[in-house]
């Protein structure tokens, strides 16, 4: 049945008839792909992670019949190879995957149920992970993008193109679930959220993920979302239903929920038991098995039976040559395992906005400028600016940024210039925030969102490491280059909320650059490099150097651009260097103020230029390291560690450190000054250095 959100449903008839001959093939083509993997490849050891789509399978394939508009995208989970094989994925592709050979999804550096599935001129399947609910908020992204390309770029192939997150019914208890509906039914989207509630997570009843078992009833009285469910095992209704939501979320261009009830009739994966089932809860389940359903409404309706026969031999035929296929694959070659963390110079076949910029633009790394001196809130909102009027790709979004114009003014009046679509405000959701523009990024587009505060990043953790990854783990398929950017840091006083910075946090996370600028021209340097480049950027913005009078100088030009891992020789000397970035570059240039010192602002932090500060610490022979964040695993350790691998000979004092101790920001700002590195603290350590 279906039931709308507050408003009638519009019925839609299915686009086209459905090909029941071609969804037999693929329901026995996948079981037989699973037997496979269970009978021999598992047991042989050559598949070490298997997941059965058992039960899920018709209903998947009834789905990806239904996706052909030219830039639909389906993200899913580890259940969804069924979908794939309807997308015309390879079946050696899935089963090389699966056994970690060459080629494939990524080439052996993911598990094989970790999919993805490049395809330009038609439906793809968007690059998974590994975490349950992590597939919806960059599908939203995914829904908007599309959205923008007809509405505001006015492409027309991409006006009845829709996105489709699968999910069980487990992972509607997810952040990332509630986060991606409340996008989808405040922005009215073309997404459709497509769950196979099969009752269990793992072991965890469904009851136990959301009241009552059954997301499609408590979402009941949700506006601006239609609400489609039945029986996923039933050939007639399922394609029935299948057809009226996709239709729906195509014609309509708003967004709908799809619930169809399937059985998982194999554990939750290979080495699952299902010892907490009872015996008549197996039964049931094996009751409603949809290939002898399937069976029952195709023949002999439209197979006969010798036709049907046919169809599972021919898939057991196909199965046996994809394996033969995907043995004969090498195992990936070692030497590669460190290739694709970042844009290389070969470009990704699908994601961001690079692959369509031709020619590139041009830009400089000296400075054109204009004698004004200007703060960092200026040099940054200037950058955006120039950038959203030369690149219609390019989209800003987050907390507050419309109107009020961020919550420090670096976005105020761009909404007013540009218009709500390239420039608007999101829900309270950091997930919501970094996942959307994780999908937008896919789409092409250059997202540029923002966190308000570097503490309020946490939420988003999971999707700022899936974004990194993506290029790597794909091999090169799919990445998503963005700029995130978040202010962080002490201002006037601290605190644990609003005054955090642990860059090295990020620069832990593989995939992603990280620029911490200290003044407004090498702000306007390291973003413009970040929104014209093929990366995902982390661009902090230190709240105490907006408006710093240290931070001021001039603009640089709409052409500037620095490359990351260059370091500044901001101050040269011969007796000890000071390596330092951010708020701390002119504390150790007024410490140094009358010695011989050289001050390097190392700029960014992934990748640093280890060129320059081992250049200087072998000519001045000692060495202190200055940032704000605490001690312990701090960045300054990574550096120390360098020095002392690299010049350790060359040394004539220990490599030393000056950090604020292992504790939150404190808020009275007498405990915080305390605690952040002072001008006398530093003065008071190189001293310390130079009588060493």
């Amino acid at each position: 049945m279906a039931q709308a959100a507050l408003k009638p449903v519009v019925r839609h008839a299915p686009d086209e008839a459905v090909d029941w001959k071609r969804v037999a093939r693929l329901v026995h083509l996948s079981r037989a792909l699973d037997e496979m993997e269970e009978t021999r490849l598992v047991p042989e050891k050559k598949v070490l992670y298997q997941f059965s789509a058992r039960g899920h399978d018709m209903a998947q394939v009834l789905l990806g019949l239904r996706l052909t508009g030219r830039h639909d995208a389906a993200c899913g989970y580890y259940r969804s190879r069924p979908l794939l094989l309807t997308l015309g994925v390879d079946p050696a592709d899935a089963l090389g995957s699966a056994m970690g050979r060459a080629g494939g999804y990524s080439g052996g550096r993911d598990i094989g149920v970790v999919f993805n599935h490049p395809n330009p001129e038609g439906a793809c399947a968007l690059p998974m992970c590994g975490g349950v609910g992590t597939q919806y908020t960059p599908t939203a992204g995914w829904a908007q993008a599309m959205k923008y390309h007809a509405e505001v770029l006015g492409r027309a192939d991409h006006a009845d193109s829709i996105a489709v997150a699968l999910g069980g019914d487990g992972s509607v208890a997810s952040n990332g679930f509630w986060s991606a509906l409340t996008i989808a039914t405040t922005e009215t989207l073309p997404m459709l959220f497509y769950i196979e509630d099969n009752g269990y997570g793992i072991s965890v009843p469904s009851v136990l993920q959301t009241p009552g078992g059954n997301i499609a009833a408590n979402l009941s009285g949700w506006k601006n979302l239609t609400i489609f469910e039945g029986d996923g095992t039933d050939p007639a209704a399922a394609a029935r239903l299948t057809g009226e939501a996709v239709a729906h979320v195509r014609h309509r261009r708003a967004p709908a929920l799809l619930r169809l009830a399937v059985p998982r009739l194999q554990g939750h994966s290979f080495q699952d038991t299902q010892a907490y089932k009872s015996e008549e809860t197996v039964r049931r389940e094996w009751a409603r098995d949809p290939l002898p359903r399937l069976k029952d409404h195709v023949v002999p309706a439209m197979l006969s039976e010798a036709e049907w026969q046919a169809a599972g031999e021919e898939a057991r035929r196909v199965a046996e040559a994809a394996r033969i296929a995907a043995e004969a694959r090498p195992a990936p070659a070692p030497e590669t395992v460190t290739r694709h963390v970042f844009f290389e110079g070969a470009m990704q076949a699908m994601g961001g906005p690079a692959r369509h910029a031709n020619p590139a633009p041009r830009t400089t790394d000296v400075p054109q400028a204009d004698g004004q001196r200007i703060n960092m809130v200026t040099a940054i909102r200037r950058t955006l600016e120039h950038e959203l009027s030369v690149n219609e790709r390019v989209v800003l979004f987050g907390e507050d940024i419309g109107p009020k114009g961020g919550v420090h003014a670096v976005t105020l009046g761009l909404q007013e210039k540009f218009g709500r679509a390239r420039v608007f405000d999101t829900s309270l959701s950091e997930e919501g925030i970094v996942g959307r523009a994780v999908g937008m990024a896919l789409a092409g587009l250059m997202p540029v969102p923002e966190i308000q505060f570097r503490k309020y990043a946490e939420p988003a953790t999971e999707q700022i490491n899936d974004c990194g990854t993506i290029r790597w783990r794909t091999n090169n398929r799919f990445a998503a280059p963005m700029v995130l950017r978040m202010p962080g840091g002490y201002f006037k006083c601290g605190d644990p909320w609003h005054s955090q910075t642990n860059e090295v946090a990020f620069v832990h996370q593989p995939g992603w650059k990280v620029a911490v600028p200290s003044n407004a021209a090498d702000a306007v340097g390291l973003l413009r490099t970040g929104l014209r480049g093929n990366d995902p950027v982390i661009f902090f913005e230190h709240r105490a150097m907006l408006d710093h009078a240290t931070a001021r100088r001039p603009y640089p030009g709409d052409d500037y651009a620095l490359p990351f891992g260059k370091a500044s020789l901001t101050r040269r000397g011969d007796k000890i260097t000071l390596v330092t970035w951010g708020a701390m570059v002119h504390r150790c240039e007024a410490a140094a103020e009358g010695l011989s010192a050289d001050v390097i602002d190392l700029r960014t932090l992934m990748p640093w230029d280890t060129e320059a500060v081992l250049a200087s610490v072998r000519r001045t022979r000692r060495c202190l390291i200055v940032h704000e964040d605490l001690g312990t695993a701090g960045f300054g350790s990574e550096i120390a560690a360098v020095v002392a691998n690299e010049a350790f000979m060359d040394l004539d004092a220990p490599v030393s450190r000056l950090t604020m101790p292992d504790i939150p920001s404190p808020h009275n700002p007498a405990l915080l000054d305390h605690a952040v590195p002072s001008v006398a603290t530093i003065r008071a350590r190189i001293e310390a250095l130079l009588e060493f």
